[in-house]
């Protein structure tokens, strides 16, 4: 297929987990077959930070007006198999305007924030890249949620096929690497500062770490705001690159995964660093939401503390091998259920459905 994506950004991995979730989706469409052109809003923030500014498996079109882009659009529109927009682009509801009316094969929305999108919609109707009205106009309603939310979006927002596609990992990108017998850190966290996290990251690194004066730890992501007291053996690091991810994982006895508010609260949202820190077989510690047991098992592939001294208890009590173990079989839940193959062929399989509606619409028998 010819596939046009419009999306928040794939050159820039700068305090955002979109760009790794394309990339991985594109990756492996690419080498299914598929092109695609990936349209991305010039952002000052994302400019300077371009850690891949021409990824080798999609043209980017990087633009700055909506208008001035317009005609461009159009043009690959008409030669279009399929498009997607996703959530939060800055054009969102222009685009999938200029997406309904044209004569795309296929054409769906990708929410990758898919329980704040349905909280605001539920408040007006009006998103800031999505509106109610534009859902039914839609064939697949793409979510990196889960559960409960998508009957939501079938029966309260008409969606004509609102199907799970989380985010996943390229496997020869992360991956277990050989490290020191000796650890960098006792535990880890990746993640850019959101308020609703803070309050678990206090417990669940900053107590342990108060606890624990020789032990090590680290928070890496950027936007954390200078009165944050940090205790004295946590190390900070602004923004870490996607190429080094592997090695940031395999380089903790324990790497911590804290969710957002809404997704706690709608369940069934894996982030991207919690299959990331999986494939490389780090042992993971993370806050608990509905569906978790879904993607894996709880005390055997991951670890779910109900406050700070569980953690400590994780550092103390638990040699290497007991973790290796953890690593090992989240790793292998990670490689048959959620690489970058798996979901591009998820991907190919709703477009091919929503293809087969269109050509078989349901007949009407009237009395």
């Amino acid at each position: 297929m010819k596939i046009v994506i419009f999306g928040l950004s794939i050159t820039s991995s700068w305090g955002n987990g979109h760009a790794t979730t394309f990339r991985s989706l594109c990756n492996a469409l690419h080498r299914r077959g598929h092109t695609i052109v990936f349209f991305e809003r010039d952002q000052e923030w994302y400019r300077a930070n371009r850690d891949l500014p021409e990824p080798p498996y999609c043209r980017i079109e990087i633009f700055q007006d909506w208008k001035r882009v317009l005609p461009h659009v159009r043009a690959y529109l008409r030669e279009a198999d399929m498009a997607v927009v996703g959530s939060y682009f800055h054009d969102g509801i222009a685009a999938l305007g200029e997406v309904i009316e044209s004569n795309v094969g296929v054409k769906a929305f990708y929410d990758i924030d898919t329980p704040i999108t349905i909280r605001r919609l539920q408040a007006s109707g009006v998103g800031d890249y999505l509106l109610a009205r534009q859902i039914p106009e839609l064939d697949i309603y793409f979510s990196f949620t889960g559960g409960p939310l998508l009957d939501e979006l079938r029966t309260e927002f008409g969606a004509v096929s609102a199907v799970p596609l989380y985010c996943s990992v390229d496997p020869e990108k992360h991956r277990g690497i050989a490290v020191p017998a000796d650890f960098k850190w006792d535990l880890s966290y990746m993640g850019t500062y959101a308020p609703d996290r803070q309050a678990k990251l206090e417990d669940f690194l900053c107590r342990p770490a108060r606890q624990l004066p020789d032990g090590r730890f680290i928070v890496a992501g950027p936007q954390y705001p200078p009165s944050i007291s940090w205790p004295a053996n946590v190390e900070r690091m602004m923004h870490l690159s996607p190429r080094y991810h592997a090695d940031f994982y395999c380089s903790s006895r324990l790497t911590l995964n804290v969710t957002r508010r809404e997704m706690v609260i709608a369940g069934y949202s894996p982030s991207v660093r919690l299959f990331e820190a999986a494939a490389c077989g780090a042992a993971i510690v993370s806050d608990n939401w509905p569906g978790l047991e879904t993607f894996f098992i709880p005390g055997q592939e991951i670890l779910l503390p109900a406050n700070g001294d569980d953690v400590l208890r994780y550092i103390s009590g638990y040699d290497t091998a007991e973790l290796q173990q953890i690593g090992n079989m989240a790793r292998e839940r990670v490689l048959s259920a959620h690489t970058s193959n798996v979901r591009a062929r998820e991907f190919e399989s709703a477009a091919e459905a929503a293809l087969h509606r269109r050509r078989s619409p349901v007949a009407i028998v009237t009395p």
